[in-house]
């Protein structure tokens, strides 16, 4: 099955570079990987930091696609269809 989402997805500049931006407004630096959000640059932890702050962010705006975040990492994933790219 082809994902459209992981198709359309381009490129944002990060609004953050500093770590997940929900860890750091409620001062927390305990994330384990960065994901970014290929919507609209919004920077948050993965699902094995404690607070899951990119699911977090696709549940409450829908967008579907993020990247890591990680140096030397390029992979996306569409959150929607739960396919790599």
């Amino acid at each position: 099955m082809s994902c459209t989402h992981l198709a359309e997805a381009g490129t944002v500049e990060p609004q953050s570079t500093e770590g997940c931006q929900d860890c750091l407004e409620s001062g927390r630096h305990d994330w384990v990987h960065l994901r970014l959000c290929l919507t609209c640059g919004r920077v948050g932890c993965c699902d094995s930091s404690p607070a899951k702050h990119a699911t977090a962010h696709h549940r409450a705006t829908g967008h579907p696609v993020i990247r890591s975040f990680e140096p030397g990492e390029s992979w996306r994933w569409c959150m929607v269809d739960e396919q790599l790219g």
